[in-house]
């Protein structure tokens, strides 16, 4: 069974959707109080689930007509993203360590999708 191309860009477009859900939970939880008025009040929050469950659904759609061991690993661009925004939103550095891992996931995501042929 081939990975059809929509299969594949839908889950590409929903590691990036995804990836702006962990970017509200991170502001989410820097404005979190310890109250429960605090906790209502926080909307980044709630934001921040809904851009995921929209994520996860979208994910759920591509994998039903393709193949899991391609479209699983595609899901770790994420990170890509994330560590894009947190420098700069966040302002977090961006270490060697760091490109390092992404280079590991990009090459993973390359390999695996050669099998896709």
């Amino acid at each position: 069974m081939k990975t059809p191309l929509s299969s594949i860009l839908l889950v590409l477009f929903a590691s990036f959707i995804g990836s702006f859900g962990t970017v509200f939970l991170k502001a989410g939880a820097d404005k979190l109080e310890r109250t429960v008025r605090g906790v209502l009040t926080n909307w980044r929050l709630p934001v921040g689930i809904a851009i995921y469950l929209t994520s996860f659904a979208m994910y759920t759609v591509a994998v039903k007509s393709g193949e899991l061991t391609i479209l699983y690993p595609m899901v770790s661009l994420g990170y890509l993203w994330t560590l894009i925004w947190s420098r700069l939103i966040f302002n977090e550095p961006l270490t060697k360590n760091k490109f390092i891992g992404i280079g590991m996931i990009l090459f993973g995501v390359v390999v695996l999708n050669l099998g896709n042929r």
